[in-house]
C-alpha cells in the first residue's frame, strides 16, 4: 500500500495493488502504467516516478510514499 500524498504533504488516498481509493477505502480510480484512470477508464493523472502530475504535465498533484504494509500490527 502507498499513500497518494498532495502538495501540503497531507494523505489524501491510497494505492493498494493497482486500485486507487479515498481515505474512506472507496475505490476511486487505478493505476494503469503511467497513468491514473477513473473508474471508467478515463486518464485522470500522469504519473512519473512517485511525482504524479495533472495530464498535460502543467499541475503537480503530488506524490506516492514509499510502500507500507497492510497490516500494522506484524
Amino acid at each position: 500500500m502507498r499513500g497518494l500524498i498532495d502538495r501540503k504533504g497531507e494523505q489524501f488516498a491510497y494505492l493498494q495493488g493497482s486500485t486507487l481509493y479515498t481515505l474512506e477505502g472507496e475505490a476511486t480510480g487505478r493505476r494503469e502504467g503511467e497513468f491514473i484512470v477513473d473508474l471508467a477508464g478515463k486518464r485522470v493523472w500522469r504519473i512519473v516516478g512517485d511525482a504524479v502530475y495533472s495530464l498535460d504535465g502543467m499541475e503537480s498533484i503530488g506524490f506516492f510514499s514509499g510502500e507500507k504494509r497492510e497490516d500494522l500490527t506484524r
